[in-house]
């Protein structure tokens, strides 16, 4: 005969491994959630390549502003003046930049007020969005019939160049106001050459005839679609190296719809400065002066207004400028030294060997809107210099007006010329005072609203409502700890709405199991049973509800920006740590308090 074997298990008991893993995610995520209970202080950081300043004289400076100065850190290079009050940042920064020296640059900061010895474990605060912070937002609107016009610009002089060299007379071509060309024959011969050439050179442009000895060229809508995507990606990283330039941490610059590039600068509250140069579309061209007669020239105005001849395609543009650092020249006047890539610096090498003891021009371009909301284009010569020697891929100019002009003129060509101009159609401005007041207005309701989820979880559920409590408190740290963990993550406003909604999802996981274990209850089943099948039962379900959530947040992020976003993140990591924290950090209470009861075990 063959003995029955009889095995016992061990309801709602966890193995160790688990709760080590338990217990270290949360300490982990609550040593990440620590730094944001301390905040963050207002600070202004000089960035020195030689010496650092004095200690006294940025002390006596700012004295004199009556400022105050919490302490004062040098390291590496960098000097980090720590203010006490953060209203004063603005002016701090321009005491300081007074008395800063020629290789020093002084910009905006903000460091965290947490324990030094818990940022060394390198956790940091949450960063906050610019309806918490305070700073400036820009909706910048990008004129991509600029570059349709450039293209069209660009086919036409090809277009020219051949009929020219084809020897056909009387072919006259016109780029309209929707930036078609529009070629026009003197007989068919001549007509059907246009066409061969344009179809075979320009395949992204449509060609039709009309019958009367002329052509029109469009560009296709998927050629437009495509020039429209890359001038837009082209802008936004000029626009993040300009803000770079700028020193202003913690920016965003995203798109926004086809054409539109939204920015916002947290704790900028005076967007004077930051508004010239993000607004500016500054971009050089060196021409060739040649004479009013010669065929194919144009007149641009020189800072006097008197009209200056040159060629209509430029010797080199500024997309190929890759440093450009304001001076002072050997007669004192200000220059603007730039260093060009190779390519470039091949072309200047090449036309300045061909051009020695003949003048070029430097032009300077810049748009604007008018009073119709039209972009006008303003293009003027600032410097016309003859070629003495060679050059090559570093050169200088002069003529760029003073100091402050030549440097605003350096900083904007550094940051790199913008592919199509572009201009400030909205500009919103949020004080400190009012960010403070949504953080205290929206922790309030998150307050208030988590005060009466517990009074209630603990009232209708008594002892279990006391384990959904404490794994509302866990799932709050391990939330906020996520947030700050997460590189690019941004709490505002709307993400503090999510936080609020996040406090009765958390409990509905908790709901869910103990209303299921009542269940169980009520059928007869022992307290061991009843818990471990209420936990199992309501697993699909729970995880069915947040997945469809999930793809909503998903969905919403994706597609949203900004606050939009600020909420969907919120929303989507809060469905997460509810789900771990109501289903296995609730497990893990309630088998340490009642899984004694399961250790006389069910047979099998």
């Amino acid at each position: 005969m063959q003995r029955k074997t009889s095995r016992t298990t061990l309801l709602n008991h966890y193995p160790k491994w688990k709760y080590v893993v338990l217990i270290t995610t949360i300490v982990v995520l609550l040593f990440s959630a620590l730094p944001s209970w301390f905040g963050e202080n207002a600070a202004i950081l000089i960035t020195h390549k030689n010496t650092a300043p004095s200690l006294t004289t940025i002390n006596a400076s700012l004295n004199q502003h009556s400022i105050d100065v919490k302490r004062i850190d040098q390291t590496n290079g960098k000097t980090t003046v720590v203010l006490g009050d953060n209203t004063q940042q603005n002016a701090a920064k321009q005491a300081l930049a007074e008395t800063a020296a020629k290789d020093e640059s002084v910009t905006l900061a903000m460091v965290p007020a947490a324990p030094q010895w818990l940022l060394d474990m390198g956790f940091k605060p949450i960063k906050l969005g610019l309806d918490l912070r305070g700073g400036v937002q820009f909706l910048l609107d990008v004129d991509t019939q600029a570059v349709f016009h450039a293209h069209a610009d660009q086919a036409a002089d090809a277009i020219r160049e051949h009929a020219r060299e084809a020897r056909l007379h009387g072919v006259q071509v016109q780029i309209n106001a929707s930036n078609d060309i529009q070629l026009k024959a003197s007989n068919e011969k001549a007509l059907q050459a246009l066409r061969t050439f344009a179809s075979a050179q320009f395949p992204q442009w449509t060609v039709k005839g009309h019958g009367d000895l002329s052509l029109t060229m469009s560009l296709k809508a998927a050629e437009k679609q495509t020039l429209t995507n890359l001038t837009v990606q082209q802008n936004l990283q000029t626009m993040r190296s300009r803000i770079e330039e700028l020193g202003i941490t913690e920016a965003s610059v995203q798109r926004q719809g086809d054409h539109r590039i939204r920015i916002e600068l947290p704790g900028v509250q005076d967007p004077a400065t930051a508004k010239d140069v993000i607004g500016a579309t500054a971009s050089l061209a060196f021409y060739e002066v040649v004479s009013d007669h010669k065929p194919g020239s144009i007149a641009i105005p020189d800072q006097y207004g008197q009209e200056i001849y040159v060629t209509r395609k430029p010797v080199l543009s500024g997309e190929h400028i890759v440093d450009a650092r304001a001076g002072m020249g050997e007669m004192g006047s200000p220059e603007v030294n730039i260093s060009l890539d190779t390519l470039g610096g091949k072309e200047m090498s090449d036309f300045s060997a061909h051009h020695i003891g003949k003048p070029m021009a430097t032009a300077y371009s810049e748009y604007s809107r008018n009073a119709e909301g039209k972009t006008v284009q303003h293009t003027e010569i600032i410097s016309v210099a003859t070629i003495q020697s060679q050059l090559g891929n570093r050169f200088r100019i002069t003529g760029v007006g003073s100091l402050a002009d030549a440097q605003q003129l350096a900083l904007l060509l550094r940051a790199g010329s913008l592919t199509a101009p572009v201009t400030i159609v909205e500009e919103r401005t949020i004080g400190p005072s009012l960010g403070a007041e949504n953080i205290q207005n929206g922790f309030a309701a998150l307050a208030l609203g988590m005060g009466l989820t517990l009074l209630f979880m603990a009232v209708w559920y008594r002892k279990l409502g006391w384990v959904a409590n404490l794994a509302l408190v866990i799932n709050m740290v391990m939330l906020l700890g996520l947030v700050a963990l997460l590189p690019g993550a941004v709490l505002t406003l709307p993400g503090i709405a999510g936080l609020v909604l996040t406090v009765g999802m958390a409990v509905d996981t908790n709901v869910l199991i103990f209303e299921r274990i009542k269940e169980k209850m009520r059928e007869g089943r022992s307290l061991a049973q009843s818990i471990d099948l209420g936990f199992s039962s309501a697993f699909s379900t729970i995880l069915d509800s947040n997945i469809t959530t999930l793809i909503s947040a998903a969905t919403l992020y994706a597609i949203g920006n900004g606050p939009i976003q600020g909420f969907a993140l919120t929303l989507g990591l809060g469905l997460l740590t509810s789900m771990f924290t109501g289903i296995f950090a609730s497990r893990a209470v309630i088998n340490l308090v009642w899984g004694k009861d399961s250790r006389r075990g069910v047979r099998i």
